[in-house]
């Protein structure tokens, strides 16, 4: 409700699968540019074994 903006109970319940939806495709790009960064840098310097 909150992040949406909504008043009631009733219109969050509404609009709750367009919320699920885009947290999803939100969740896949961000996963997307975390290992796209990650490529990028490991050819910068080599991983440290502890």
């Amino acid at each position: 409700m909150a992040r949406l903006g909504h008043s009631s109970t009733r219109a969050a319940l509404i609009y709750q699968h367009a919320t699920r939806d885009r947290d999803k495709a939100i969740a896949l790009a961000l996963g997307d540019l975390v290992r796209e960064v990650g490529t990028a840098h490991s050819d910068e310097a080599p991983e440290v074994a502890n």
